[in-house]
Parts: C-alpha cells; structure tokens; sequence
C-alpha cells in the first residue's frame, strides 16, 4: 500500500503537477536568458520580467497543491520575491525613471501580491515583507485596506482605511477583519473562502482544471493564502472551514512557527509565558498590539478579550 501523500486538490495527479514544474521551469530559463540578450530591447525586457513573475507563482501553488511541505515550498518564495524586484527593475529602466507606476492592474494580478505577501507571513519569512512593500507603497499605501491591514502587523506606519482596490470578494474579507466578535469572523472567513473561487471568473488560470489532458494542462491550483493570513493574524477559528481553496494546514503551519536563536521566523508564546527572543511581537486579542519585549520578560495578557485565549506571534527585531 502506498504511503505516498496526496495532492491538496484532486483535480490532478503527482506525475501531471512534477510535468508542469519542469515546464515551467524550462520556460523561465528561456525567459532569463532572453532579458540577458543585449539585443533585446529594455521595454521586451520588462515585459518578459512580468512574465517570469507570474510563472514563479505558479510554480508555488503548482508545489503546494501537489502536496509539498512548507522547507520545500519557502525557497521558491524566496525566487519569487526577488523576481518581483527585478519586474520593478526593468520596468524603472523601459520607463526611464522610478515614477513608473507599481500598480495592480486586474484584479487576478492584485490577488497574486496579496498570495505572495500572505505566504511570508504564513512560512514565517517576514523578512521579505519590506522588500515587497519598497516596491508596491509608491502607488498603494493608503489605498486599500487588505494591503495596509497585512502590513500592519509588520510595520508600525501603516494606514487604517476601508478603501478597496478590489471589491470582489476582497469586500467579503474586510469584513472578517472588521468583525465584532470570533464566532462572526469564523463565519465570514468561511463564506469568503466560499465566495473566493466564482469572484475570479474573468482570470485566465479560471477553470483550468478543465484543460487537464493526461499529464497536460495548465491548472497550478486554486488558493486564497490571504484568508489563510488573515485567520492566522487575528487568531480566528477556522475548524468549520472546509472549503478547497483554503490553505489549513498552511495557518497550522505558521501558529506551530517558534523562532530558534537566530532566526527570523515568526513564532507564537502564550500570556504569562517568557519571552523567547528580544524583538516585536503582537496579538490579536488587542488592537494594536505590537509592541517590543526583552527575552525573558513575561508576556502580559489581555483579560476579557474578544478573542479568548491571548497569544503573542512574532514581528520582528525592528520598529519599522
């Protein structure tokens, strides 16, 4: 009997999602090497960056979906950060100046930055936070609350606001963030993840399960890491949730996250426990919360909270 892992969505098989990564992967190969031509021009080459982004994404839900765990997947993380940074690279150089805008221009390439920006929160890279938010604060700080509430966690200076970028079913999120008491969270967290997959009708990767042929195709998976995100950062309760799109063992993931000496993960201790590591931790059993504690000092907690049980994660060695 096989003790081999299944993939997280049933759409396809190991042998199909191993075929698509070594596609992909061949053709971000050609992509590198032609933005290295000279005798490419600057404005193809940004084009091309764009390309690469993408294909580096999908590359992560391909390995995520397919079944692997969260050391394999994080080092991709990692590529696609930096691939984000070489796209604003080559987009100032065919621009000719850094006023170029660094916006969203669908909604489908908005979700990809809040997947991106939720999975280094979810595999505890919040040292690649900063790194994503240096190129997209230009034109975005300030303009959508998704965006500044899971930056709020990470960095002190961000703006509150109801403002969405996005409506659909980014709507449907805020309000989870906005939510009164846990049990409404957990309810809204789950019609969003229900109302997640039909708001994308108009992508291109919609539907691509349907062009499953054998081990050809072009569907990577279907995720809303953000709700993942969101549930880990506000402590939700997501033991009712069991719709496809939602990353369970990913939040299982980031709350079982401690930090060794040295590391930058983020990591979780209970009120009245020691601090583990000199740096900034927060708790959603507080509104703003984070705040900055000396290894072995006691973790305070919040008596009648909302949100039950008070819990500190992780946020970093800087104030931001």
């Amino acid at each position: 009997m096989s003790t081999e892992k299944s993939c997280r969505q049933s759409f396809a098989t190991k042998k199909y999602f191993q075929r698509l990564t070594s596609i992909f992967e061949d053709w971000n190969e050609d992509i590198l090497e032609d933005i290295s031509n000279p005798l490419i021009n600057d404005y193809d080459r940004a084009i091309l960056a764009t390309g690469l982004c993408r294909n580096s994404y999908f590359l992560i839900s391909a390995a995520y979906t397919e079944g692997q765990n969260p050391e394999q997947i994080t080092p991709r993380l990692d590529a696609l950060v930096a691939v984000y940074e070489k796209e604003r690279e080559l987009d100032i150089i065919s621009y000719g100046s850094d006023e170029v805008c660094a916006g969203f221009g669908e909604n489908d390439d908005y979700e990809q930055f809040l997947q991106t920006l939720s999975l280094c929160i979810l595999l505890g890279r919040g040292e690649l936070i900063p790194r994503l938010s240096a190129i997209f604060d230009r034109d975005n700080k300030g303009q959508d609350a998704i965006y500044e509430t899971l930056l709020s966690f990470y960095d002190d200076s961000r703006v509150r606001t109801d403002d969405l970028l996005f409506k659909r079913p980014f709507a449907g999120l805020l309000k989870v963030i906005r939510a009164a008491t846990p049990k409404e969270a957990s309810k809204l967290l789950d019609k969003y993840c229900k109302d997640w997959y039909p708001a994308f009708k108009k992508a291109p990767w919609y539907d691509s399960h349907l062009s499953i042929d054998g081990d050809n195709g072009s569907y990577s998976g279907y995720w809303a890491f953000e709700a993942g995100a969101i549930a880990f950062l506000y402590g939700i309760d997501d033991s009712q949730i069991d719709h496809m799109v939602y990353p369970r063992d990913l939040v299982a993931y980031a709350r079982n996250l401690t930090p060794p000496a040295g590391s930058t993960q983020i990591g979780r201790v209970e009120a009245g426990q020691p601090c583990p590591r000199a740096g900034y931790w927060f708790t959603p059993a507080q509104a703003n919360s984070r705040r900055h504690f000396q290894q072995g000092e006691l973790m305070p907690c919040f008596i009648g909270s909302s949100w039950g049980d008070t819990l500190w994660y992780w946020s970093g060695e800087e104030h931001a």
